[in-house]
């Protein structure tokens, strides 16, 4: 069975992300910061995958393994964890997707430049840069030996300019740069930094609490299977948005 990582997944897109890929059969590592609301999301999508057509493929007809790593993406045991873990699952046949998923707003909720904290902004550089760069370097080995692929969960605010969203803009702006120069290193993965769009989230209520369109936002499970259409077209590495992927047939 192929084997992903995805951080941030005990809820939001991280989740709906997990959902789709154990229903198609994936073991998967789970990362997030809340200990029992990973185990309990984990705990429901080996159950929900199991009676999946998609998941028959496995050893001994197995369905899919969803193994919860509960910690912090900052933390560079936490991360070593996930990846060990990951190997494990593939008995040496690498790790075939990362996703990195998990994020900070440096302020919740979104304020402007003048009155983010510089911790912050530390903040979020640390989640939104750093520990994605630092998980995949650690992946990096297990990801050429199966020929895999990365996905770097990016945002709009990454490429415009919205009022508040700067310190978050400009975290996901570096994701992005950093995601560009990877696809060029390591041309035998497939390397997507995705825009999402704005969902129906804890996280995007948190950045914008007073958001009058909020419930007509698109939920994470109408937007995830715009990331399984790039696993499935094996799409050039590069950019992309999720509605025009959704509207792609």
């Amino acid at each position: 069975m192929p084997v992903a990582i995805i951080t941030g997944a005990s809820r939001g897109l991280g989740r709906a992300l997990a959902a789709q890929l154990a229903g198609r059969g994936w073991d998967l590592v789970l990362d997030g910061r809340n200990a029992d609301a990973l185990r309990s999301a984990a705990a429901e999508l080996e159950r929900t995958a199991e009676k999946s057509p998609g998941t028959s493929n496995g050893p001994a007809g197995r369905g899919p393994a969803v193994r919860a790593v509960p910690g912090d993406v900052t933390d560079p045991a936490h991360r070593a964890e996930l990846v060990a873990v990951a190997l494990d699952l593939g008995d040496g046949g690498g790790i075939d997707l990362v996703v990195n998923n998990a994020s900070a707003l440096g302020a919740e909720p979104l304020v402007p430049l003048a009155e983010l904290p510089v911790e912050g902004l530390r903040e979020a550089l640390e989640t939104n840069v750093t520990a994605p760069f630092a998980l995949l370097r650690a992946a990096l080995p297990g990801l050429r030996t199966a020929g895999g692929a990365v996905v770097n969960v990016s945002s709009d605010a990454a490429v415009e300019a919205y009022p508040t969203w700067g310190g978050y803009g400009a975290s996901k702006a570096a994701l992005e740069q950093l995601s560009a120069v990877l696809a060029q290193e390591e041309p035998e993965l497939r390397v997507w930094w995705v825009d999402p769009g704005d969902l129906r989230t804890q996280l995007y209520a948190a950045a914008v609490p007073d958001d009058e369109d909020f419930d007509e936002r698109l939920l994470p499970e109408e937007v995830a299977p715009a990331f399984l259409r790039l696993l499935d077209a094996r799409a050039p590495g590069g950019r992309y948005v999720a509605s025009v992927l959704l509207e792609t047939r």
